[in-house]
């Protein structure tokens, strides 16, 4: 009996990989009593297992000896430890490792020229460390880290795939890419001098006159670098890339701060690079650019931090449902537990909304330098969520501030006096401590409120936040914790500005839930500005459109009911979407498609119905 139990283990054994993961970040072996090396059985039985030494000043484990236990991570009171069981046929596919113990990479995603490839998937889940394999600027070790292979195994473990014969261009040919970085907020820290002087410096394409005009940068060329707003920094930042002659493109985020017009502008000047000898690369996680963007989809899965699977190519469409179903038919693999749907649910009648209705706010007006804003009357109720849709420039963050009591009206009737959160567009920490140290601070109630607690800290994955200062945290760590805090101040209204920024496609969805069930069980009302076209239609109940010339003046319309305030919006932007069949999700039509063509001679702009 003994003997074929250890057998059975033995061959279970065989078919896992295990990787253990140790946080450098969180592992402070003097802060601890080292519960993970005292507690570990194999320990106990004199191996070194777990080690701790002066010169590593972390834990290491070793993942040979390792038996999966799960003890270690339960007893860390830190939360630094991981143990994850693999399936075995990622044991070959090994594309990089940065060290013992750290995030792994498998396989690549498959570039082809001629053609735009898409890459989908959650936040440091290996996007970064793909694009940089992809680039030539970092050569992937198949896994040993210790004993990094030459170019030639490298090649040759690629043998019998596309890669293969990308690689070897790499090598021979020296492909020359080029990167639009993720975070172009950090631009002016490196580069100085007006926009015309640096895409003339390099300029090697001779496009930059139609380049300007695409990215509507023509008015900016004189500006210097530090004077540009985030969504002037995009613009600028693709334009550069898009101005350069190279053999690889790659465009690490590229609707960051833009609307939706400027993201489908950016879209086209992206998709003008393809060429028969061209690679294109793009990381998006706006799910309808990225589907009118790609010719197809590599999907990444994973435990972020811990490792990441890039799956097959696959068509745009199947793609990026394969990423919201969290199953992939091919493989029999599911990766996540839930599949995301999009379904709008059932809408209260105007006259429901009449009977209901609780707050109204007057006919205003706004100056702001040379803008001006005029503010049509409107009304809302509570368990409502209001989304504002417009161009950038166009006043929604003037509308905001008016409604919350930061500006005040220059003509008009005032607005109600009501209790109000708001969470800006702009987030910068000043808090000195921790995440758990500012929410005790800021919403002390709240945040040990058990169904607070339900409804958003765990969904928003805040608890594993706590113990992390406030100045080290990531955009999209920020982003979230900003909404909880939003979320935690009792009011009446929650003003919510590009909740979206920062944040990957799936924390997106979990974002829009989260603040959709809110509303709903608090009662209140939300206005909610944003630019992620998906995560808009999922979160409104009604729609605000903004319309006029950006910047100079513009008039915030009566919110409207979905389908008619989105057909407004959509008719002045020329573009259409239908839905898809199996999860509902907003698609947006190609230009002159049939589709197209006659969803607008029906004025049939958006399909709301399946």
């Amino acid at each position: 009996m003994a003997s074929g139990r250890g057998r059975r283990q033995e061959e279970e054994s065989d078919k896992i990989t295990r990787i253990a993961i140790v946080d450098k970040d969180k592992c402070k072996p003097k802060k601890c009593r080292q519960e993970c090396r005292n507690f570990c059985p194999v320990v106990r039985i004199g191996k070194h297992c777990i080690e701790v030494t002066p010169d590593n000043k972390i834990a290491s484990i070793s993942e040979t000896l390792c038996i999966g236990c799960g003890i270690c991570p339960k007893k860390c009171p830190l939360e630094a430890l991981s143990v994850i069981n693999l399936p075995s046929n990622l044991k070959k596919d090994t594309t990089h490792r940065y060290s013992a113990n750290s995030f792994k990479l498998h396989r690549l995603p498959t570039p082809r020229p001629g053609v735009v490839l898409g890459l989908v998937g959650t936040n440091g889940i290996g996007k970064s460390t793909a694009l940089k394999i992809l680039s030539g600027k970092l050569k992937p070790n198949l896994g040993r880290y210790d004993d990094p292979p030459d170019w030639a195994e490298i090649i040759d473990g690629f043998r019998g795939s596309e890669l293969h014969n990308f690689f070897n261009k790499i090598v021979e040919d020296d492909l020359k890419a080029l990167i639009k970085p993720q975070y172009v907020d950090q631009i002016p820290k490196v580069v100085k001098g007006t926009v015309r002087e640096l895409m003339d410096s390099k300029n090697t394409s001779n496009r930059l006159s139609e380049i300007c005009e695409q990215l509507d940068l023509v008015h900016l060329l004189d500006k210097n670098i530090e004077d540009l707003s985030g969504g002037e920094l995009q613009r600028f930042a693709i334009a550069m890339v898009c101005v350069q002659t190279a053999d690889i493109y790659i465009f690490d985020e590229p609707s960051s701060y833009l609307d939706v017009k400027q993201r489908l502008k950016a879209a086209k000047a992206i998709r003008s690079l393809i060429h028969p000898d061209k690679y294109v690369i793009v990381v998006e996680h706006d799910l309808s650019v990225l589907d009118y963007l790609s010719d197809y989809i590599c999907c990444l899965y994973g435990v972020p931090g811990a490792y990441g699977v890039v799956t097959l190519p696959s068509g745009v469409r199947n793609g990026i449902n394969i990423f919201l179903d969290g199953y992939i038919p091919t493989e029999n693999l599911r990766f996540r537990e839930t599949a995301l749907t999009f379904k709008v649910s059932e809408k209260a009648t105007d006259e429901e909304r009449k009977r209901f209705c609780r707050y109204d706010y007057p006919a205003m007006t706004k100056q702001l330098g040379n803008f001006q804003l005029l503010v049509e009357p409107g009304e809302f109720t509570d368990s409502e969520i209001i989304v504002m849709m417009g161009e950038n420039g166009t006043g929604k963050t003037t509308l905001i501030k008016m409604l919350a009591g930061i500006l005040h009206p220059d003509g008009g009737g005032e607005v109600p006096r009501l209790c109000v959160s708001y969470k800006p567009q702009k987030i910068s920490p000043k808090h000195q401590g921790t995440v758990r140290q500012l929410l005790h601070e800021r919403i002390r109630d709240a945040y040990v409120h058990p169904q607070f607690v339900t409804d958003v800290i765990r969904p928003l994955q805040i608890e594993r936040l706590y113990d992390q200062a406030v100045l080290n945290l990531s955009g999209g760590e920020l982003q979230r914790v900003a909404l909880t805090l939003c979320l935690g101040k009792p009011a009446d209204i929650y003003l919510v500005d590009e909740p979206s920024a920062y944040l990957d496609s799936e924390q997106r969805l979990h974002a829009a839930k989260v603040i959709k069930r809110f509303i709903l069980h608090a009662k209140k009302t939300a206005f909610v500005v944003e630019h992620d076209f998906i995560m808009a239609t999922y979160l409104a109940d009604r729609v605000l459109v903004l319309e006029g010339t950006p910047g100079v003046k513009a008039k915030a319309n009566t919110p409207q009911s979905l389908a008619s305030g989105i057909n407004t919006f959509l008719q002045h932007l020329d573009i259409t979407f239908r839905r898809d069949r199996q999860n509902y999700r907003p698609r947006i039509n190609k230009h002159n498609s049939a589709q197209d063509v006659e969803q607008k001679r029906n004025g049939q702009y958006f399909f709301l119905e399946d």
